[in-house]
């Protein structure tokens, strides 16, 4: 963990006045880190959220660490403690205010070497990076971000208060909201796939359709989020994306969503509000996925899902040996199923099912 080093004159009197929380101990204690139980230094602020890491509690040498009040004890035997009821969002809120007091601010202007289309239009306390090249009636919000090297394509918007990271690039007509996060080698606009298939090959469908993103939406380094091809491909408000993620062409996701590194949407899926989106996981094109659904990791979507849940599909590990028989006897699934059929008909008739009528009953059914 990348340490995170403030100003040494900062005591916990206020950290707790910025933060809110329960102080039990002395408010003039001076803390420099944030860092996990395990490795912590007198001078570190933890946190305990998860109860498989409680036997760390008693013997970690933080100088403070967060906790649920029904912790409250076993942290005050131990020493300095906030008690608050998430201990987890308040050590997220706590990263914020802390890299607010350690990252240098952005200055505001624009870099000689960028390339500003006279008809664009910037707002107050931009800050535009080198070789970063903004075209005609572009509109950079106030106090917006643009990192070293990005491109915001011809009628694009950027919304007030928005970073993005060096080497973004914000095709042409494509909407960021405001306060959003945009990491490194994000690609927002670029064409969806979509080609009608001949004979002699594929014909290119131009893709008219931008991107809309709403506010305060975080975009992982490397992800793609194509235009559609009609209407626009849309990202709702505060939809957290990772890593290395694709967006295909008029997929819609709600508000609030979250997606891990690798997942992925084919084109005109419709996903809903809260939901969460395992690692690696895909999702087939034109599915409805309903509000609060959950898709465990590297589990593929074949189906609309409308109930609220938690869903997987994926094939688990074993010894090759092992799964190359459960594979054999998975790919014969089909076949046993009829056979249960025939057989669940005949229960109760006096003797056994003739086989030949077994086998004829199955070959009705493989022909329907």
């Amino acid at each position: 963990m990348r340490r995170a080093v403030i100003d040494p004159a900062v005591t916990l009197g206020a950290l707790v006045e910025a933060l809110g929380g329960e102080l039990e101990g002395c408010a003039d204690l001076r803390f420099d880190r944030i860092g996990p139980l395990e490795g912590a230094t007198p001078s570190t602020v933890a946190f305990l959220a998860n109860p498989r890491y409680r036997s760390q509690l008693a013997i970690t040498a933080a100088g403070c660490v967060i906790v649920a009040p029904a912790l409250r004890a076993e942290a005050v035997a131990r020493g300095a403690a906030i008690v608050t009821p998430d201990p987890y969002l308040y050590f997220a809120r706590l990263t914020q205010w802390w890299a607010l007091r350690v990252r240098p601010p952005e200055t505001a202007g624009v870099h000689p070497s960028a390339v500003v289309d006279p008809q664009a239009r910037l707002g107050q306390g931009v800050s535009i990076g080198p070789l970063v090249v903004i075209e005609a009636h572009a509109v950079i919000g106030d106090q917006a971000v643009v990192g070293a090297q990005g491109f915001i394509g011809r009628g694009a918007r950027i919304g007030a208060g928005t970073r993005l990271h060096p080497r973004v690039t914000v095709l042409h007509a494509c909407h960021v909201g405001q306060r959003c996060i945009v990491h490194s080698g994000v690609v927002i606009g670029a064409d969806g796939f979509g080609f009608a298939p001949t004979p002699e090959g594929y014909v290119k469908i131009e893709q008219l359709g931008a991107v809309h993103i709403g506010d305060e939406v975080e975009i992982g380094a490397n992800t793609c989020i194509d235009r559609g091809a009609l209407d626009d491909t849309v990202i709702e408000d505060g939809v957290k994306l990772d890593n290395l993620i694709q967006i295909a062409h008029n997929v819609r996701i709600g508000r609030g969503t979250a997606m891990a590194g690798c997942s992925a949407v084919a084109g005109s899926t419709r996903i809903g509000e809260r939901c969460t989106i395992g690692g690696g996981a895909g999702i087939l094109g034109h599915l409805t996925i309903g509000d609060g659904v959950h898709i465990s990791a590297q589990s593929t979507v074949s189906r609309s899902i409308t109930k609220p849940g938690l869903y997987t599909g994926f094939f688990p590990l074993d010894d090759n040996p092992s799964w190359e028989k459960n594979a054999v006897t998975l790919r014969q699934l089909h076949a046993l199923r009829q056979r249960v059929r025939v057989l669940e008909r005949h229960i109760g008739e006096p003797g056994a099912v003739p086989k030949q009528e077994d086998d004829a009953e199955a070959g009705r059914e493989n022909t329907a």
